[in-house]
């Protein structure tokens, strides 16, 4: 598969094995810094040793201080059937972090953030055992407020639950979890205290 850095050379990497409408999204590379460098097509990026590039995660809580959890569809090529934070994805090359976290928001939940709002960043490299891909990104993160009734859609999200800080901590000692959750949940929780105020519990 063709990786196009800044300069515009190319280099192959195979990824046969995978969907064909998933090879077709390009994603922006990006340096330690955050600065875009290049372009990869997204299966490419997510090949061992994987290749650093930008992406966001969404938090998004009700009026009582719960965050809201997806399980990934059994579908998804990457970590099926996991739970994880409300949204989560990349931007298109070009594309704001804030523009595609309310548009995967739109297109996953179906709902439009009350309040959403950045919260910081955080590098990391999380292989999943599973797939044998890699999650090497820099990840922008945002927290925020639902107010209106999620309506999941079914090739995204099998599942749906507004959990507790304590009811979270229940459920991710027990149920399987993206490798990447907890990374991303630990740099937005000043953000995520913030918000929900001391008595929630983050």
């Amino acid at each position: 598969m063709p990786i196009t850095p800044a300069n515009g050379q190319t280099a192959g990497l195979s990824a046969a094995s995978a969907p064909a409408a998933a090879e077709s999204i390009m994603l922006e590379l990006v340096d330690e810094d955050g600065t875009t460098i290049g372009t990869a097509e997204k299966l490419a990026a997510h090949q061992p040793p994987g290749q650093l590039h930008r992406a966001f995660s969404v938090f998004l809580f009700d009026e009582k201080g719960r965050l809201l959890l997806q399980r990934r569809a059994l579908a998804k090529y990457h970590s099926p059937g996991v739970w994880s934070n409300t949204c989560c994805g990349h931007p298109y090359p070009g594309e704001t972090p804030f523009a595609a976290a309310a548009r995967r928001t739109a297109e996953e939940l179906g709902l439009a953030p009350a309040l959403l709002a950045e919260a910081g960043t955080v590098r990391y490299n999380h292989p999943d055992p599973a797939s044998g891909l890699v999650e090497q990104e820099f990840n922008h993160l945002f927290v925020g407020v639902v107010r209106a009734e999620p309506a999941p859609d079914p090739a995204e999200i099998g599942e749906i639950a507004f959990v507790t800080a304590q009811e979270l901590a229940e459920r991710h000692a027990k149920e399987p979890f993206s490798a990447w959750f907890m990374t991303v949940l630990d740099a937005a929780r000043p953000a995520v205290r913030e918000l929900t105020g001391p008595s929630a519990g983050w």
